[in-house]
């Protein structure tokens, strides 16, 4: 998962692959819910695992449920509708299908059965509005307390009479959002042991596809709903929450949404096949796929699964009411930017008070790459850009801001002349509901290898460039290449195969097919960790006789090349600027003096109980320094357009620092 303060997305040309859906975060937090209150253990399969499901997992163990998590599978032994801690205080995040179904079960539960707790989340989910269902339970006689601003979380929840009241209907308001009514339906069968509930919508309720998701899961936990329309719902007297034993998770819906869209935009060839859910899912944002029909996008289905290419190009604009696709709906507004005129959505009223005000940023985000955009009350218009900008686009804390626009990163087949980056800004957000959202769309995503970013780190040895050059790439989100590991890893490999430099020929195709991966401080080799191992005096002394053999040079001058990957890449050695990427965006050399790169190679040893000599180990480098300078093949020289760093006094946070601000200045954000 990116954790970056940005991940910058080159241009992106073609799509297609295979994705695997998470599970999908409404359908997680209600079945977590559900078999925390549930008699039983419940074992849920393909959970989503996010944020959201962290913080809602972490409340039913304050409450006192039995859990046992082993990867996307879940084991809870529930509560049978008794709380076994009546004092607690739990963080949601900005978990709303937390924050909102718990505030509701735990509001009657402490009415009739005593305790104490307090429902607080991070400083978004203060401003989200809580006042309707809050007025709803207390109809029952739930003693509920705004601990900041009337309306709003953080809540407490103290002990009532004993009993709740629930002869009369209760109401609630269904026009804002569609978790208050599914609150109380998760909420009220903990206290129909005396009579029917009843509960009553007032105004219309948006988001019906939703509580359709609620009624469904319900039925699946013992509990039967009768409903009248969308505006009465009644739980049978004396429903108890039963375990199923097991349930499985679809994949997200929703998060299908991006891929659909991808598809459309961009699979020219094969298929974007999406895994994890198809037309038969229960969640209303599958009927976002109509949507993508109509502005043109190529489907088929299966149980499970959807296939999506492009159909129509450029895309038909649409007008659209969302009330059936709240969320999934934002997808659009991003294929309006591929669209042939103005894509209009309405009754987008909710998008208000989700994440974040989801109309106003989709609106000034669109506006920085340039599309023309009109805002409403409920509803957004989008007309594509007639000048595509790059833009950094602030993500607002939203999961969702941040996979819309990472469609915009195929402006080039919109006709953008240049075509531009994209930056996401906190990146990390998608961890709501889609940790590794990134990283799955770069494996189906490909673009013209000049569109993926290069940076350079050469220098002497000693100078600190793999150190240097590692950090950028991690602190950028970008692969790394250490390109001395990779001449040292051909050496280790030739060397248990009992190959000698004198067999140049079983040498180079060792090299050819050598299976390499730098992560962080990592170097695998075949899947094997070998960093320490590459270290060895015997591989280094190896490393230099392979390396002045031509055809090995050659072989991994295109492994080396072959690190050039989505979305961009950092690589150091001594050559990397002017022979493996003379292309390079930005190229550094490290200009530390063989007296200073002495002095920290003479701490590293000493650190490590190995007897050195400063003036030895001067001497040593000074000697390698002009071999490397002098050698016939890639000599060691800066490149002409090379940012030379003196980083003789600097720590590697300064030189870091140094390099990642030369690279901002090139940047077009």
């Amino acid at each position: 998962m990116y954790t970056t303060p940005f991940l910058d997305l080159p241009p992106l040309l073609h799509a297609a692959g295979t994705v695997r859906l998470p599970g999908s975060k409404s359908i997680s937090n209600r079945v977590l819910l559900l078999a925390g209150l549930a008699a039983g253990t419940t074992v849920v399969h393909d959970l989503l695992d996010s944020d959201d499901t962290r913080v809602m997992l972490a409340a039913l163990r304050d409450l006192g449920c039995d859990i046992d998590s082993r990867g996307d599978t879940v084991r809870i032994t529930g509560l049978g509708g008794r709380l076994r801690n009546r004092d607690a205080r739990l963080f949601l995040g900005n978990a709303g299908t937390a924050m909102r179904p718990l505030t509701a079960a735990l509001a009657v539960l402490t009415a009739t059965q005593g305790g104490r707790f307090e429902l607080s989340g991070v400083p978004r989910m203060h401003e989200r509005p809580i006042g309707d269902l809050v007025d709803a339970l207390r109809q029952l006689g739930c003693r509920i307390d705004y601990v900041g601003n009337e309306g709003y979380p953080p809540l407490r929840l103290t002990a009532g009479s004993g009993s709740v009241r629930t002869q009369a209907p209760i109401r609630v308001r269904g026009d804002v959002s569609s978790q208050f009514l599914t609150a109380l339906l998760l909420g009220l069968p903990l206290v129909s042991g005396i009579g029917p509930v009843v509960i009553e919508v007032e105004g219309e309720l948006i988001s019906k596809p939703y509580v359709e998701i609620t009624l469904n899961l319900l039925r699946r936990f013992g509990i039967a709903v009768q409903r009248d329309g969308w505006q009465r719902f009644t739980i049978a007297q004396g429903s108890a929450y039963v375990s199923p034993g097991d349930i499985h998770v679809e994949g997200d819906a929703s998060s299908a949404s991006y891929f659909v869209a991808l598809g459309a935009i961009a699979a020219t060839g094969q298929p974007v096949r999406i895994e994890g859910v198809g037309l038969d899912s229960i969640q209303g944002d599958i009927r976002f796929v109509e949507a993508a029909k109509a502005m043109g996008a190529d489907v088929r289905s299966g149980p499970g699964w959807l296939e999506v290419k492009r159909g129509r190009w450029p895309l038909a604009a649409i007008e659209l009411d969302c009330n059936h696709i709240p969320d999934a709906a934002m997808t659009l507004a991003s294929m309006a930017l591929y669209a042939e005129g103005t894509t209009r959505l309405t009754n987008i009223a909710s998008w208000r008070v989700k994440e974040t005000d989801r109309i106003a940023a989709m609106a000034a985000e669109l506006r920085k790459l340039g599309a023309q955009v009109v805002e409403g009350a409920d509803f957004i218009e989008v007309s594509p850009p007639a000048r595509w900008r790059a833009a950094a686009i602030h993500t607002y804390d939203d999961h969702r801001v941040a996979m819309c626009f990472s469609l915009a990163a195929f402006n080039a087949l919109a006709g953008a002349d240049p075509a531009v980056p994209v930056r996401i800004l906190d990146p990390r957000c998608v961890a709501k509901t889609f940790p590794h959202y990134f990283e799955t769309l770069f494996s189906v995503v490909q673009t013209a290898t000049s569109h993926v970013p290069v940076l350079t780190v050469d220098g002497p040895s000693s100078s600190g460039k793999g150190t240097v050059a590692s950090a950028v790439a991690q602190a950028l989100g970008y692969h790394f290449l250490d390109s001395g590991a990779v001449y040292r890893a051909t050496a280790l490999a030739a060397m248990r195969a009992g190959v000698t430099p004198a067999d140049e020929a079983r040498v180079a195709a060792i090299a050819a097919s050598l299976d390499l991966a730098f992560e962080g401080h990592s170097i695998r080799l075949g899947g094997e960790e070998v960093a320490d191992q590459l270290r060895d005096e015997a591989v280094g002394a190896m490393a230099s006789k392979v390396s002045a053999l031509p055809t090995v040079r050659s072989a991994l001058r295109e492994l080396q090349l072959s690190f050039r990957r989505i979305p961009g890449l950092v690589a150091d050695g001594r050559d990397m600027g002017t022979v493996i990427f003379p292309s390079a965006n930005l190229k550094i050399f490290l200009t530390a003096s063989a007296a200073k790169r002495a002095e920290r190679r003479h701490k590293q040893l000493i650190s490590k109980g190995i007897p050195a000599n400063i003036d030895s180990l001067r001497a040593d480098l000074e000697a390698r320094d002009a071999r490397d300078q002098n050698r016939a093949i890639a000599p060691l020289k800066p490149a002409e357009d090379a940012v030379l760093l003196d980083n003789s006094d600097q720590t590697i946070d300064e030189s870091v620092n140094e390099v990642l601000a030369a690279w901002e200045q090139r940047r077009p954000f």
